[in-house]
């Protein structure tokens, strides 16, 4: 039996998701239960490495879709400064923590579980081991169906836990009303036609890499760019692509980047920009034909149409704002999983051999 691959599960996706999306009771009733149970009016996402950014992405989804407080935190970012409510306004049995790791022994994610529940606060995690360290100080544990992923980076686990924070969203919508019934019934018809259309995204996405890869590999430093939703997919992006590819890489809000970053713009870096369907597509256009007269390599993702080249991916399947960011990973698991492989990186074998980041149970 051969060794498992980065690439090998980025391939998986499209099945997982369909499998998780069919079994979405799993993990969506036990969420919604507490959500009902003890009147939620705020909700603190934490996790670290991709378990962060799937939290900054469900931050925006209950923010914008529930229509309740949320934020994404650090874990020990939080425990040593912040507080669940600086308001004073709320209850403690209103405020959930959600910590979110994919294997459950995310030292920085179980420590603050162990923090807010030892205060009273109701504590949940996703995780794809239920009998691993965190389940062990939340009150309640959900199941992330992930399945297996062996390799040090995760492809599918963000994936996973993305569409899964995603169907939280939408099911506590309709839950409180924020979203009519006919407003969910869309929203999960949309999600369904992504995901049998996701077989599709990844074909497009490693076509895009294939007739891009020469200047990406040999770039001298990556810039990822985006805003609204997206800003979390920037931040998985950048972190995809240094540890895999290894090349320096850095994630800009767009606006941000032409605040002083842009001097640095020369003809052997490549720019990446996630054009999200929020306000700023049409200025995302105009930010995309200046760095261009900077550098060739200037790339645009989106699932929206624009005038367009070889340089740039527009996705045949048009989906929501919400969803689409589930699509916008999938080419940069390209850029630094097969980019890894043409220049001679083992992605399944983690140099780094140190054990700081995770419990070793």
């Amino acid at each position: 039996m051969s060794e498992p691959t980065v690439l090998g599960y980025m391939k998986e996706q499209p099945e997982r998701l369909a499998y998780v999306f069919d079994h979405r009771d799993i993990f969506v009733h036990p969420f919604v239960d507490v959500f009902k149970k003890y009147d939620i009016k705020k909700v603190i996402f934490f996790g670290s490495g991709t378990s962060y950014n799937v939290s900054q992405i469900a931050a925006y989804y209950f923010k914008h879709i529930v229509g309740i407080a949320a934020e994404a935190q650090y874990p020990t970012v939080f425990k040593h400064y912040e507080k669940p409510d600086w308001t004073g306004m709320l209850k403690e049995d209103q405020i959930l923590f959600v910590g979110i790791s994919q294997s459950g022994t995310s030292v920085s994610t179980v420590e603050v579980m162990e923090y807010a529940k030892r205060r009273g606060y109701h504590t949940l995690a996703l995780t794809g081991d239920l009998n691993s360290r965190i389940t062990m100080h939340v009150d309640t544990k959900v199941h992330l169906l992930v399945g297996d992923e062996l390799t040090p980076p995760e492809t599918k686990g963000y994936t996973v836990s993305l569409l899964s924070v995603y169907l939280w969203a939408v099911s506590c919508a309709k839950e409180i009303g924020s979203m009519s019934d006919g407003e969910y019934e869309e929203a999960m018809l949309a999600a369904e036609a992504l995901i049998r259309n996701f077989q599709q995204v990844v074909e497009e996405s490693e076509a895009w890499y294939d007739r891009n890869k020469t200047t990406i590999v040999n770039s001298d430093r990556i810039y990822i760019l985006g805003y609204g939703i997206d800003f979390g997919t920037v931040l998985e992006a950048q972190l995809k692509i240094g540890e895999m590819l290894r090349l320096p890489t850095i994630g800009f809000e767009i606006e941000e980047y032409s605040h002083g970053p842009t001097m640095a713009l020369c003809k052997a870096q490549t720019i990446f920009i996630i054009g999200s369907q929020e306000a700023e597509f049409e200025r995302m256009l105009k930010f995309t034909r200046s760095f261009r007269q900077f550098s060739d390599r200037v790339h645009v993702i989106t699932c929206k149409d624009c005038e367009h080249d070889e340089r740039d991916l527009i996705f045949t399947h048009k989906t929501s704002k919400y969803l689409a960011p589930l699509m916008y990973t999938i080419p940069f698991q390209f850029v630094a999983a097969k980019g890894a492989k043409d220049i001679g990186i083992d992605t399944g074998i983690n140099p780094f051999d140190i054990p700081l980041a995770h419990y070793e149970d």
